[in-house]
């Protein structure tokens, strides 16, 4: 398999000064020929002389080129791949070397949001951002047809796959799209380094950047989520009373302040969990009789 080939180019600088020494000297040579005269025997000698340091000259200049920082050209002769020059400035090659410009900055890719079903049929929508560079010029350039539609494609097509392999929402112990994101985009790149390494770039970051369910689906599922944290704060309400009862029956047997049997203990209970777990403000009912009937 073919890999890129970085190659050191010519100063340009140093060609511009040569082409111009030529051009010097091919216009001392119209001097010498309209000195001598066009019947001097040396004439048709500087003829041909200034014609081809002329033409080497202009043909010479086609092989000057700029680099950007970041940038690279990929040179080809006859469709014969040569080399890519990465490095920044004015350069001169072979003139007849054909070049293609590509960046080796990193950009990034801010996906749309596409709608997949995840691992359990429901409906989200999801996007990424991708950040991602050159790394093989030889691969971008002609192991695809255009590498940033390849980008594109490819990373759609990790996106959906990713998407239809975890839950939107799932237990604590289970991998899922919303609680585990730090590990879902460490899977993402991954993927993406797998797919894109066909035309050299290389991942820096990918992360999402929306995740929701369905709008078909949201209204139920947010009353889902509602109903789950109802649940959960209700749970824990009951067991902070239960643990404020334990502590206040525990108190009054040990500083023996009341003694209580288990039918008392059981009112007692029953009051103390009424007033802990209310939502509303509890109204005290005073009991000027007794527990006991006659």
């Amino acid at each position: 398999m073919v890999h890129e080939k970085e190659k050191k180019a010519i100063n340009g600088f140093v060609m511009l000064l040569v082409i111009l020494g030529m051009y010097g000297y091919a216009s001392y040579q119209v001097y010498q020929l309209v000195k001598l005269g066009e019947n001097h025997p040396g004439a048709m000698t500087l003829v041909w002389q200034m014609m081809t340091l002329f033409i080497l000259g202009a043909v010479m200049m086609g092989g000057f080129f700029i680099i950007d920082p970041n940038g690279s050209k990929v040179l080809l002769l006859f469709g014969k791949y040569i080399g890519t020059v990465k490095s920044s400035g004015f350069h001169w090659t072979n003139p007849f070397y054909s070049k293609r410009n590509i960046s080796l900055r990193a950009q990034t890719l801010n996906g749309q949001r596409l709608k997949v079903n995840d691992s359990v049929g429901n409906p989200v929508e999801i996007a990424a951002i991708v950040i991602w560079q050159v790394e093989d010029t030889y691969k971008a350039s002609f192991d695809v047809e255009y590498y940033p539609d390849f980008v594109n494609l490819q990373s759609e097509t990790a996106i959906r796959h990713l998407a239809s392999a975890y839950p939107y929402d799932g237990d604590d112990d289970k991998i899922s799209l919303m609680r585990n994101t730090d590990e879902i985009s460490k899977h993402l790149g991954i993927e993406l380094e797998e797919r894109l390494a066909l035309a050299g770039i290389k991942v820096i970051e990918a992360r999402l950047s929306h995740l929701a369910y369905a709008q078909e689906i949201a209204g139920v599922m947010l009353r889902k989520q509602q109903a789950a944290a109802i649940i959960a704060a209700r749970q824990r309400i009951v067991d902070g009373a239960v643990g404020m009862v334990q502590m206040a029956l525990a108190h009054l047997e040990r500083d023996k302040i009341v003694v209580l049997d288990d039918e008392r203990k059981a009112a007692m209970v029953s009051n103390l969990l009424v007033v802990l777990c209310s939502e509303t403000n509890v109204q005290p009912v005073l009991n000027s009789g007794t527990l006991y009937p006659g």
